[in-house]
């Protein structure tokens, strides 16, 4: 080899490594753009153009390979009008280079002058990634340096775009799952085994209402209060669930918590959902409530059946005994000396008709007149029937009347009935108190939400125990002793409650006593 061969090919050499050094140039200026923005889009673009300026090529482009569609798509190119309007090409479209391309072990080059074209497989660890296409003979390369430089470029670029792809992957897990996470309307929080915080969702958040910031690293005692924290912190193997009330985070709670361990089997902390399950209690307290007033409701109408027949056979034998001892006492003369038993056999028989009449009203069967009533009337008119009786007793009774009350669609004389059986029980319970003021308080009011008109008879006796609460509308139902009380006098104002499209409820109250609530529906 002559000298002048010697320095041709050392320039040669020269030139490619000058050219080689540049292309590793090239791909650290790209690994850092893609650093700074974790995506392929501009970095993969001015690599593309930066490319085809040292290949000295009319266009390089790159196409990626989009799976699920079968296809190649233009990712970049060095032309950006091309990039815009070149269109996918099918994997299976042997006749276009990017798919032919995907198929290639090692780059190709074919075809001279325009029809010049070098093109190499992109291909990371378990998968074609796409294919780069350089188009026309190079101006400044012969077509082994370009091959060579083509097959490089291919390698370094597969990893670089394997690399974004897997922490795109990983991002849109990482992503799914927060938002999976930060979806669930339960509370979740995680702590470390100090019990502080490390992690929380949304829903947590939003419940304490401070920041996630904010919340970092706090005690969860601070949080979720010292009885569930303490529940959480013992230490027993798997999960756990309780409920709670009234805790930090009001309420009632359905909590869970679960150790947190690593895929060494190290415990790092804990995992507690908490479920507000406030409504849900709420509702199956309501639904309790419903189907206890709906079997009273059955079994009042079934009894109230057996009930009427019974009165109506008794009614009518003791209304002739009560009238033939009437007119025995005032026309027979031999009835003159026994008038005081006979008018005690009266009385005794017109208790019972009495009572008849009561059970033919808790029946159903006595006759309802309806017309707009005032409930205030009413409850006047029954105090006015017990002053009497309540002052003799020391009974002090305290009105509280709404205003502007509606009026109610019933029957004045047997609410005025319903009314006093409750008031004569408020004032059998306040007699029985030893020491203290005997209080009866009347209030009615109106619920505009149900568009009724509500009154509560409260007094300070000796309350209703809880045992005895559920049975209290029973009929024949009674704590007073034998011959004090029928056990109809609840039962019958429930009876006339309900044919009135009411209700009726008792309850017993923190600082003792009993109060009743009775809603009736405002007349149209």
């Amino acid at each position: 080899m002559t000298e002048r061969d010697t320095a041709k090919e050392l320039a040669k050499l020269t030139r490619e490594r000058a050219v080689r050094q540049r292309l590793q140039e090239l791909f650290l200026a790209f690994s850092r753009g893609i650093s700074a923005t974790l995506r392929l889009g501009l970095p993969l673009e001015t690599l593309s153009q930066d490319a085809n300026a040292l290949f000295g090529t009319r266009r390089t482009s790159v196409w990626l390979h989009r799976r699920r569609a079968r296809e190649l798509a233009v990712a970049a190119s060095s032309d950006a009008a091309y990039q815009t309007s070149a269109q996918p090409v099918s994997t299976d479209d042997t006749a276009a280079p990017a798919a032919r391309g995907l198929r290639l072990e090692d780059p190709l080059v074919i075809g001279s002058g325009d029809e010049h074209v070098a093109i190499a497989p992109l291909r990371g660890w378990r998968r074609a990634l796409g294919t780069i296409v350089v188009e026309g003979e190079s101006r400044l390369l012969d077509d082994e340096l370009l091959g060579d430089l083509v097959n490089e470029f291919s390698r370094e670029l597969s990893i670089g775009i394997e690399n974004v792809q897997l922490l795109e992957d990983v991002m849109r897990q990482r992503r799914l799952l927060e938002d999976t996470f930060n979806s669930l309307v339960d509370y979740v929080i995680v702590t470390d085994n100090a019990f502080q915080l490390v992690q929380m969702n949304d829903a947590f958040v939003a419940r304490v209402g401070e920041s996630r910031d904010e919340l970092l690293a706090r005690s969860l005692k601070d949080l979720v209060g010292e009885d569930m924290a303490s529940w959480v912190q013992q230490q027993e193997p798997g999960a756990r669930s309780r409920q709670f009330t009234g805790d930090t985070l009001g309420g009632t709670s359905f909590a869970t918590v679960t150790p947190l361990i690593t895929q060494e089997g190290e415990p790092v902390g804990h995992v507690l959902v908490v479920r507000d399950i406030t409504a849900q209690v709420k509702l199956e307290v309501e639904r309790e409530a419903l189907q206890g007033r709906l079997a009273q409701s059955e079994k009042l109408a079934s009894l109230g059946q057996f009930v009427a027949g019974i009165a109506h056979e008794m009614n009518n034998p003791l209304q002739g005994v009560l009238g033939h001892l009437e007119l025995l006492m005032e026309t027979a003369p031999a009835a003159k000396p026994l008038r005081t038993e006979l008018r005690r056999i009266y009385q005794d028989g017109d208790r019972a008709a009495k009572i008849v009449r009561n059970l033919l009203v808790f029946a159903g069967s006595q006759r309802m007149t309806r017309r707009r009533v005032s409930v205030d009337r009413v409850l006047g008119r029954v105090v006015a029937s017990r002053a009497a009786a309540l002052h003799r007793a020391d009974v002090k009774v305290v009105r509280l009347q709404g205003t502007a009350l509606p009026r109610v669609s019933g029957d004045p004389l047997l609410l005025q009935q319903a009314f006093l059986n409750i008031l004569i029980n408020a004032e059998h319970a306040v007699v029985e108190k030893q020491e203290g003021e005997r209080i009866i308080a009347i209030t009615t009011a109106v619920d505009q939400s149900r568009n009724t008109v509500v009154t509560t008879i409260r007094d300070n006796g000796h309350g209703i125990p809880a045992d005895v609460l559920p049975r209290i509308f029973d009929p024949f139902f009674t704590t007073k002793d034998v011959g004090k009380g029928t056990g109809l006098g609840l039962a019958i104002t429930y009876g006339i409650v309900q044919e009135h499209g009411g209700t009726i409820r008792a309850e017993g109250t923190a600082q003792g006593g009993a109060v009743f609530i009775i809603e009736l529906p405002a007349a149209e």
